[in-house]
């Protein structure tokens, strides 16, 4: 007897292919019949198969004349173009119409069949035109499943995403109550083994019409396996079969979610009922989900970059309150609060020689000195991670629940100088559907038996308890660390070599940061394209359907393009912070009225009254001064639009080695809990969420100013804002 493990099974040569379909595979080089499903003499009139087996379809042609004279054969250079690039069209065979797909691959070319089902009932929802819109990843997922509930019509549609580990959870859940929900639970990685996972990624849509009707055999004359990887209907695992028919489901479709290149997750449908979805529907929903796809990379990637952004200024403010003090030891103790909260730890230790200062959630100090010396025991690297120390060291080192997560840096071993984060233990309650423990069973085929892992028989919730875990130092934690590290060794002052690597490290983050922002400028363009295209062809497919869905599409566009906008003022916060400026002295009351009157046509604000009163020259760079006014004069324009009678005042006056700029408007005001985050990228204020905007431009204005010698500040109240912008005084009058 076999024993296979669920990662070794070749699900990819199956031998069979799945009932609603029919096959044939044609020899690349000599274009013969090479193989063929058992079923093909169902759709096409063969008396005796076996006459197929060597033979060209051209010497058939009243058997396959539909098929020759089809537009993808009419295209022969299909053939020279890339491998697994699957071509589609519609013919019919006899009096019935059959979608007909092929692609080329391993030396074959393979058509399939199926029929075209027909749907009288098909519609489109109308929720998918938000998902560039939305203020969270949740959000993006669930209308997703809105979207491909009304297409697909199963009984439940879930996101699957997959953990570091290949197991998995559902994050995402839309049903009819026709099947038990499954949202939160947790699923282990031998459910979707090592090779499944491999095939999602080849092959991103994958149907199981009816899991209970026979497989359909792959006749061949060759003796090596038909590799049907990218095959539409290639039969499913027997261990799959058995698995989704434990669920209390009959039929299944998945689409890959792929993010980064890497297999993220999947959309995964089940129906109670055995139900075939039409290839054209299984299209458009592969479409709507690289769409949902792209929004979420889009939404990370700009979390990344404010994340990213936010961390270096903390760090920046860190290195100069650092060269305050005279000793590392009291750089690091001055400023313990900030150094405990970056990396997001309940505690920190700081250990030099026999002294330790803590900070925050700690275990005791004679806890502290059993770590160290265990530390020096057990760890070669300079930093050492572990989320279950507790579980792992718990007994050995007297731990606590302070000390579950730990990351530990050395900053220099030979004098005892250590940093040392602590999480607390993390109570952690795992939702499995049903016990994730292995059972063996016993699966015949072809007259041999087999030990497969077992599918488990229920789906009953099985919860699991973790304790001596804490939550997880994730890999933004991680980075945060090490960035320390880099700063710490920097302002120790060691040897020259030593300061001048690490400053090229420090370069090299901060390179690192700015291609975040070209990131978003100037690669994301190219999905953003894309999506574009996608959504343009959806609007013309749709032919004379109603103008409502034709005007959802728009929306879609629309909302592409503001993302486009977005990454625009992004690259000039990133030129904001490189560009050469000249200084020179600027008469601005030209430059004020340009953009007063611009603003107005803008934001159709004509019934604002702008009083422009004095306006001294300033010491400043022309272009970056353009950017100042025009952030500042827009917004106080746009904020206070909605009043009765919007009045904004724009006045300079001379202080002393200063010109200072009062721009104020009686628009919506300030809230004083926004305060701390006025001039962070990717902010907007609670009470700003009605006006058009992406949080970007003050954030330019914060830059520049800063640049040019100068400052930007505020006050506020519920009667409007006023901005104070602080110039350089020109060096000479002009005569």
């Amino acid at each position: 007897m076999n024993f296979v493990e669920c990662h070794d099974e070749p699900i990819h040569i199956p031998g069979y292919i799945q009932s609603f379909g029919y096959l044939i595979g044609i020899d690349t080089a000599s274009l013969a019949i090479t193989f063929f499903s058992e079923n093909i003499t169902d759709i096409f009139p063969i008396e005796d198969s076996s006459e197929l087996f060597g033979k060209k379809l051209s010497q058939f042609p009243e058997v396959f004349q539909n098929v020759i004279n089809s537009e993808i054969f009419q295209d022969a250079g299909f053939l020279e173009r890339r491998e697994n690039e699957t071509y589609f069209d519609k013919i019919f065979i006899g009096e019935k119409q059959y979608h007909f797909s092929v692609f080329r691959a391993n030396n074959y070319i393979f058509l399939e069949f199926e029929a075209v089902s027909k749907n009288s009932q098909k519609r489109i929802t109308n929720k998918y035109d938000n998902f560039y819109i939305v203020d969270n990843d949740q959000e993006i997922w669930d209308q997703l499943l809105n979207t491909l509930f009304n297409i697909i019509n199963y009984d439940r549609v879930m996101v699957y995403k997959f953990m570091n580990d290949g197991s998995g959870k559902v994050i995402a859940e839309k049903t009819n109550n026709h099947l038990e929900s499954y949202l939160g639970l947790h699923y282990p990685e031998h459910d979707i083994p090592r090779q499944a996972r491999e095939l999602y990624k080849k092959k991103r849509k994958r149907i199981f019409s009816n899991v209970h009707s026979e497989p359909v055999r792959i006749l061949s004359r060759t003796e090596t396996d038909i590799d049907l990887t990218f095959a539409a209907s290639r039969a499913m695992s027997p261990i799959h079969g058995q698995y989704i028919k434990n669920s209390g489901a009959s039929s299944s479709f998945s689409i890959s979610i792929i993010i980064d290149d890497k297999l993220w997750g999947l959309v995964t449908c089940q129906n109670s009922e055995a139900k075939h979805v039409d290839l054209e529907d299984r299209v458009q929903a592969g479409i709507f989900t690289v769409l949902a796809s792209n929004a979420y990379s889009s939404f990370k990637a700009k979390k990344e970059l404010g994340y990213r952004l936010d961390l270096n200024e903390k760090l920046s403010y860190l290195k100069s309150e650092f060269l305050k003090h005279g000793t590392l030891f009291e750089s690091l103790d001055a400023n313990k609060c900030d150094l405990r909260s970056i990396p997001k730890s309940d505690g920190l230790a700081i250990v030099s020689d026999n002294e330790i200062v803590t900070d925050g959630v700690t275990p005791d100090k004679e806890i502290i000195n059993h770590i160290i010396d265990w530390a020096y025991q057990n760890i070669s690297e300079n930093v050492f991670v572990s989320n279950s120390f507790l579980k792992d060291h718990g007994k050995e080192l007297n731990l606590s629940s302070d000390s579950a997560g730990i990351i530990i840096y050395f900053i220099e071993r030979s004098k005892k100088e250590i940093l040392i984060w602590f999480r607390k233990e993390f109570d952690e309650h795992i939702n499995w559907a049903g016990n994730p423990e292995k059972k063996i069973d016993v699966f015949s085929k072809d007259g041999i038996e087999t030990q497969f892992v077992s599918p488990r028989q229920s789906f009953e919730v099985f919860t699991e308890n973790i304790r001596g875990n804490s939550k997880r130092w994730g890999s933004k934690n991680v980075i945060a660390v090490n960035l320390i590290r880099d700063l710490v060794l920097e302002t120790s002052h060691k040897q020259y070599i030593t300061i001048k690597k690490l400053n090229d490290q420090l370069k090299k983050v901060n390179e690192e940061l700015d291609s975040f922002s070209y990131t978003i400028s100037h690669d994301l363009g190219t999905p953003l394209t894309v999506m574009k295209l996608n959504a343009q062809m959806l609007l013309k497919s749709f032919g004379e359907t109603s103008d409502k869905n034709k005007n959802k599409i728009n929306s879609i566009i629309d909302e592409i393009d503001s993302m486009a906008e977005m990454m625009q003022n992004v690259l000039q916060l990133s030129r904001a912070k490189h560009s050469e400026i000249q200084l020179e002295n600027i008469e601005t009351n030209p430059t004020i009225q340009k953009i007063t009157e611009n603003a107005k046509m803008t934001y159709d604000a004509q019934k604002s009254i702008v009083v422009i009163k004095e306006c001294p020259e300033v010491l400043a760079d022309k272009t970056m001064l353009h950017q100042v006014f025009l952030n500042i004069i827009n917004n106080a324009v746009k904020y206070s639009s909605d009043q009765e009678q919007p009045i904004i005042e724009i006045e300079g006056t001379e202080q002393g080695d200063k010109i200072i700029y009062r721009i104020k408007d009686n628009g919506i005001g300030i809230p004083e809990e926004n305060k701390h985050k006025m001039f962070k990228i990717f902010n907007r204020m609670d009470n700003a969420k009605k006006f058009k905007g992406n949080g970007v431009g003050l954030s330019i204005v914060h830059r520049i100013m800063n640049r040019l010698g100068g400052n930007v500040d505020y006050e506020s109240s519920n009667e409007g804002t006023c901005f104070i912008l602080t110039f350089q005084k020109p060096k000479f009058v002009k005569l």
